[in-house]
């Protein structure tokens, strides 16, 4: 503990005394007294000196690990299987070229609430930045203070009074305040690229979403085609069965067919109503609004776009930025809790008036400077604990790093092998469609000439039903594929939150 009270007044007449003495030269004992109080304040200045010097090279010397970047702890990829010559634009979307599509992203940005949620997050982060670094300033605080005694003659004065002024600081001799704000820099980093992850998966849902919305509309628009079409053919037997061409069998197999037809209409009409609930929340809007949506037909798909090498995936995907982030937070809190083993300096600077009367308040004047040292020496193992407890956290942060990468680089191989085979699919599918058309055609006209059952082309009416709808859907899900890969590919965008 280091205290020292100066008092200005007592210097002042010390001073005045000491002019005094030697102007009327007095004895040699007095000015011997003079010069030993001089002599002793000039060793202790020369002693407080070097205590500062001292701490300023211990503060020099003093050492914490400390990380300028940190490594995945993962092997070294190798490039992705497949690639492409297009290039991704920042906001991906626009390559399918939908102006609903665009115009319902861009309404997302500006009204989802959840989006809106980690932009307040964030600015929650920047604020504690600041928060945190008002520990590396002097706190300054005023105080007013005021009473009144009655009956006077019974007290020592009618009015009590003060004013005053008191400042303190801590020094940061070790880093450990610069270390803690480093670290809210760090998670502030994070939070904002938080929120363009979230801008990022938004977008991605949207456009499944909205196209699912157009799928939907396909499938209602193509099993109501159907039901008619099994409506004609019912109308059809009903007349051949009247000529005995028909057995009545065929007749209940038929409607079994309109009646499941029927069935899967109420189905798609549902899967659209749900579709377009699901839109309007995304975009912030009540589920009973209308979203005003004209069908259109699905974008034609260019080929695979450019994958670039492993390392520039990690450098521009924000979940991965906000991972490495959080990563160099937990080395500094490490940081901190090391730093908290060593001493503490703060100082304290203090001045108040203080009177009995209100007309004499700020006559007098009283002034104090204290500084204080307080070195931990046994606290039951909790600051070594404490060290401990982040060093594991900052483990965990690195590893959790590590998971993201891999997860990163597993979503694009995925991506890419499941647009792959997404579009062999859909090529064996045609196949099938074209070859069950052609079945069709056969069977018809054998049937009408008594050369095949009824059944035979119920059957094939049937399957020739389901893999029209089996299409539009493979057709919606390579999409939804290529916006996988979009996702997985793509870095960060500007939204009108960042601009403004």
């Amino acid at each position: 503990m280091l205290f020292k009270i100066i008092n200005f007044k007592k210097i002042t007449k010390l001073t005045s005394c000491i002019s005094s003495y030697k102007k009327r030269k007095l004895k040699n004992n007095h000015l011997l007294k003079f010069r030993r109080i001089d002599a002793l304040s000039r060793s202790y200045s020369s002693l407080s000196i070097q205590w500062c010097l001292g701490i300023m090279c211990l503060a020099l010397t003093a050492c914490a690990p400390r990380m300028s970047q940190a490594e995945a702890p993962i092997p070294a990829p190798e490039s992705f299987n497949y690639t492409g010559n297009q290039a991704i634009p920042e906001r991906w979307w626009t390559t399918f070229e939908d102006e609903q599509l665009n115009r319902l992203i861009d309404t997302a940005f500006a009204k989802n609430l959840n989006l809106a949620s980690i932009w307040e997050q964030f600015q929650a982060a920047k604020a504690n930045v600041r928060i945190q670094g008002s520990n590396l300033w002097p706190q300054i605080e005023a105080s007013l203070r005021s009473g009144i005694s009655r009956p006077q003659p019974d007290f020592a004065g009618g009015e009590n009074s003060q004013v005053g002024l008191s400042a303190s600081y801590e020094v940061d001799l070790w880093g450990r305040l610069s270390a803690a704000k480093e670290a809210e820099v760090f998670r502030a980093k994070a939070s904002f690229y938080d929120y363009q992850a979230g801008a990022m998966s938004l977008s991605a849902e949207i456009c499944i979403a909205y196209f699912r919305v157009l799928n939907a509309m396909r499938q209602v628009e193509l099993v109501k085609e159907q039901v008619g079409i099994n409506e004609k053919i019912m109308t059809l037997i009903r007349a051949r069965f009247g000529g005995g061409q028909i057995r009545a069998v065929d007749i209940l197999r038929q409607e079994q067919l309109l009646e499941s037809t029927r069935e899967l209409q109420i189905t798609f009409e549902r899967n659209l109503q749900l579709a377009k609930n699901q839109l309007s929340v995304l975009i912030g809007s009540p589920a009973q609004n209308d979203l005003n949506i004209t069908q259109v037909e699905l974008p034609v798909l260019d080929q695979i776009p450019q994958t670039g090498l492993p390392l520039e995936l990690a450098r521009r995907r924000p979940d991965i930025k906000n991972a490495h982030e959080r990563v160099l937070a937990a080395d500094r809190d490490y940081a901190v809790a090391l730093r908290n083993k060593y001493p503490r300096l703060s100082l304290n600077i203090s001045t108040q008036a203080r009177s009995n009367t209100y007309t004499n308040l700020f006559q007098e004047w009283a002034y104090s400077i204290a500084g204080n040292l307080v070195a931990p020496l046994f606290y039951g193992g909790r600051l070594k604990a404490e060290a401990n407890q982040a060093e594991a956290f900052k483990q965990s942060a690195l590893f959790d790093y590590g998971q993201t990468v891999l997860v990163a680089f597993r979503e694009v191989e995925d991506a890419l092998i499941n647009e792959q085979k997404q579009k062999e699919r859909i090529v064996v599918l045609e196949s099938q469609l074209d070859l069950t058309e052609k079945t069709n055609k056969q069977l018809h006209f054998e049937f009408l000439n008594g050369l095949s059952e009824y059944l035979d082309v119920l059957l094939a009416l049937d399957g020739q039903q389901q893999l029209k709808r089996d299409r539009i859907t493979a057709e919606q899900q390579l999409l939804e594929f290529r916006i996988g890969l979009y996702r997985s590919l793509a870095g960060s965008f500007e939204t009108e939150r960042e601009q403004e």
